[in-house]
């Protein structure tokens, strides 16, 4: 089932979230939502409170349709437990602040560890975009969003845009 993603500004995308404490069918489904609501928005990452649920569950998926087989990925509690010290830096774009991107620089290869929809303990490195996406994606889970990076009038004008869009999409009805 597609879910509404939640436009910022929105006070519960700026919650810390709760840990998953065990994992149950229910999340599955919550798993299997979110990961149809991310292919179809199109995006390569969402994160619970994106949906208005305050858990520590990201889903992404970084492979393009046309790069081959589709790989998503299911992450409860995931914690970076390493970053390397050299940086990337990508246009970052984010589901809950549609049509806007800006530059973050981040470190260029994660260590993750989560729980799997298996209740097992995972860990693997990211690299590329597949780094860029879980930080963001991680970033979610600690009510900070990818404009918390920028400076304070870049963030204000797109804060100011997407109030303007909650206002036109709520005309809309």
């Amino acid at each position: 089932m597609i879910r509404s993603i939640l436009i910022h500004p929105d006070p519960r995308l700026k919650k810390v979230c709760d840990p998953v404490t065990g994992i149950s069918p229910e999340l599955g489904k919550l798993a299997e939502d979110m990961l149809e609501t991310m292919y179809d928005a199109p995006g390569i990452g969402l994160a619970a409170p994106q949906i208005g649920v305050t858990k520590r569950l990201i889903v992404m998926d970084c492979i393009k349709t046309d790069e081959g087989a589709p790989r998503p990925m299911v992450l409860f509690n995931p914690e970076i437990t390493w970053s390397s010290e050299d940086l990337s830096t990508y246009d970052e774009g984010c589901l809950s602040i549609p049509d806007q991107y800006a530059e973050v620089d981040r470190p260029s290869q994660v260590r993750v560890r989560w729980t799997g929809l298996d209740g097992q303990s995972h860990e693997d490195q990211f690299a590329g975009i597949w780094a860029t996406c879980v930080q963001h994606e991680i970033d979610h889970l600690n009510g900070k969003l990818f404009i918390d990076y920028l400076g304070p009038l870049k963030r204000q004008m797109i804060t100011r845009k997407m109030e303007k869009l909650k206002r036109e999409l709520a005309r809309q009805g």
